[in-house]
């Protein structure tokens, strides 16, 4: 991996990462997405598993990008699709299968808040937004109240999280009767 020392973590994938990657069980044919994907560690990994036409990759900054799109071309993985993003805003794909990330933890809650929410919209039913993170109660909590649950794993200091997407039952649409039309619109408009 080729990477530059202002991106994050250069010298090798941190602890956050690892336990995030260690946590996943990748699955030939499934759709990816590393968002927020720094110089591209965690989607070639998955690519090498999954399908590199099956792995999109992520990232605000410029400079991310293009580590990643040359970290593709280093590991004869030119069918990744690596583009700039700012969270989700320009992914126009939806029903992944996956979506992976490792979000900056050091501001403010935005980010992340940003990432659950648009990437709820992105997942099809059954999949699952993994993220880690060493804040724990927060994300529980958002987590918990856009997906419906959330399953926390614990390791070397950090917090997986996971969320599936689960379709919706009729339960659950006699209780999304009793959201406003603001909350419906916001995590129902795309299913």
């Amino acid at each position: 991996m080729d990477t530059d020392h202002s991106l994050f973590s250069p010298n090798h994938m941190d602890k956050g990462t690892l336990a995030m990657v260690s946590n996943v069980e990748f699955q030939p044919g499934q759709k990816v997405l590393d968002l927020g994907c720094g110089y591209g560690a965690v989607g070639i990994y998955a690519a090498h598993v999954t399908g590199a036409e099956n792995v999109t990759m992520t990232d605000i900054d410029p400079l991310a990008v293009v580590f990643a799109k040359r970290n593709a071309e280093y590991n004869s993985l030119p069918g990744i699709h690596v583009f700039q993003s700012d969270g989700l805003a320009s992914v126009t794909e939806r029903e992944f299968d996956l979506i992976l990330s490792n979000p900056p933890y050091h501001a403010d809650f935005s980010v992340p808040k940003k990432f659950i929410e648009e990437g709820f919209r992105h997942l099809k039913y059954g999949g699952s937004m993994v993220m880690v993170t060493k804040r724990y109660q927060w994300y529980k909590n958002k987590l918990q109240s856009v997906f419906g649950g959330v399953k926390v794993i614990e390791e070397n200091g950090y917090f997986v999280f996971i969320s599936q997407k689960r379709a919706v039952r009729k339960t659950e649409s006699k209780n999304r009767q009793k959201l406003s039309k603001k909350l419906r619109r916001k995590y129902f408009a795309d299913c």
